[in-house]
């Protein structure tokens, strides 16, 4: 887990942009490095989360420098790649104090509780329920500067499977679709259990 943190951060810092510290220390704090990534599906364990936001990051990396004659013309700057695919899911650790996911707890049927194996987490009720992209966006925005690229890119990451579908279909972009791509690619063929 220490390997994981320790590359996002170096990727991170490598953007050099004004806020980055101050974005990196909140995410420590606030539990990115050790939320999972879903309730049950990909990457339902602790830590999950940044394990899967450096893995979107490595599709991306791959796919933006294999194919640099088709990609480097048609995409913003080189420290954009780093920041959409480690900040897409910067929503999913929670906000306001909260976690986004907590353990769900069932009945061990002896009158105390177990961590479900089946679903090990669920989403906190007490956490108004907001998409992720946009708690993503939020959050960063709190402490650096978004470009308008990444906003969008962040926020339609889910692409047609999004809660924003609608808004998005005819308008992608190409980080957006790169980072939907390597987000999908990740979620349902690398992180498949």
């Amino acid at each position: 887990m220490d390997e994981i943190r320790n590359k996002i951060i170096e990727l991170l810092l490598s953007t050099k942009r004004k806020g980055i510290n101050n974005l990196l220390a909140y995410m420590d704090t606030n539990g990115f490095f050790e939320a999972p990534c879903s309730t049950q599906y990909h990457l339902a364990k602790e830590g999950g989360l940044a394990e899967h936001s450096l893995n979107v990051y490595k599709i991306m990396y791959t796919l933006w420098y294999s194919s640099s004659e088709i990609f480097w013309h048609k995409l913003p700057s080189h420290d954009c790649m780093p920041i959409v695919s480690l900040l897409h899911d910067l929503g999913k650790m929670g906000q306001f104090g909260k976690l986004n996911y907590v353990p769900n707890l069932i009945s061990d049927k002896k009158g105390g509780y177990i961590q479900s194996e089946k679903k090990p987490y669920e989403t906190n009720k007490e956490l108004l329920s907001i998409p992720h992209e946009i708690r993503s966006i939020q959050i960063a925005s709190q402490f650096i500067e978004l470009t308008e690229e990444e906003n969008f890119a962040i926020l339609h990451h889910n692409g047609l499977y999004g809660d924003l579908k609608y808004q998005l279909n005819g308008k992608e972009r190409p980080l957006q679709m790169l980072l939907h791509f390597a987000d999908l690619w990740c979620s349902r063929v690398v992180e498949k259990e």
